[in-house]
């Protein structure tokens, strides 16, 4: 049995990811700040944390953790021109400072591990470029840098890898197929035919997390349903 930190567990990959590792019989401490936990797993603890305030107060861990999934992110799609510079700032403080801070925050827990993980969360966009998507592929852009920097600094001991997904059905991504038109629109993007599930995603960071990847570390992983290296007519 492991332990691991979920932060931002109460909805979308970041709930069925603590689904997964809790079925698994691994201890899960997962973080929720503005989506309270209405149906809690058993064998789950679950906190409250704010990753923009100034302090963390992780006390609520135990000395060691094995893995942490970073789960926090903003979907704004917005044309550039209306995008203010304090809209950047507020994407990046939640999705790469917040990180920042969990994992400074973290590191003597991790340390105690015999070999720990971190999994960060990225998106198909800062690859692929699409319109409106300049918020988000800025700060996610830096998710990517970050994970390639810590990977190589915390080397062996700690692996730091990425998911970078197309979108997914979760909460986050409501307003993107709140119909069936736009469900449709959006799955035949991909070559897979289909937009991807919390599962593709959840199962994916679990891998990461666990031992069957213990020689992968300094990677982004597409789970895109192909949109971002296939082209099929």
């Amino acid at each position: 049995m492991k332990n691991y930190l979920v932060i931002g567990a109460s909805s979308g990959i970041g709930k069925e990811l603590t689904s997964l590792l809790n079925r698994d019989k691994h201890k899960v401490y997962a973080t929720y700040r503005n989506t309270p936990v209405d149906d809690k797993a058993e064998g789950v603890e679950y906190h409250f944390l704010d990753v923009t305030a100034d302090t963390l107060n992780l006390d609520f861990l135990p000395g060691k953790i094995d893995g942490l999934a970073y789960c926090p992110g903003t979907i704004n799609l917005k044309p550039f021109v209306r995008v203010k510079p304090e809209d950047f700032m507020t994407d990046f403080n939640l999705q790469v400072v917040g990180a920042v801070k969990v994992i400074q925050a973290l590191l003597p827990r991790l340390k105690q591990s015999e070999l720990a993980s971190v999994v960060l969360f990225s998106t198909v966009a800062v690859k692929m470029g699409f319109n409106f998507h300049s918020l988000v592929s800025a700060s996610k852009g830096a998710v990517e840098g970050l994970t390639r920097a810590l990977a190589a600094e915390f080397a062996p001991k700690i692996r730091v890898n990425c998911i970078a997904p197309s979108i997914t059905d979760t909460p986050l991504a409501s307003g993107l197929l709140n119909n069936d038109v736009k469900r449709e629109a959006n799955a035949q993007r991909h070559p897979m035919k289909r937009v991807g599930s919390v599962n593709d995603i959840a199962e994916m960071a679990a891998f990461l997390l666990s031992d069957k990847s213990g020689w992968i570390t300094g990677q982004v992983y597409g789970v895109d349903g192909g949109i971002s290296s296939l082209k099929v007519n």
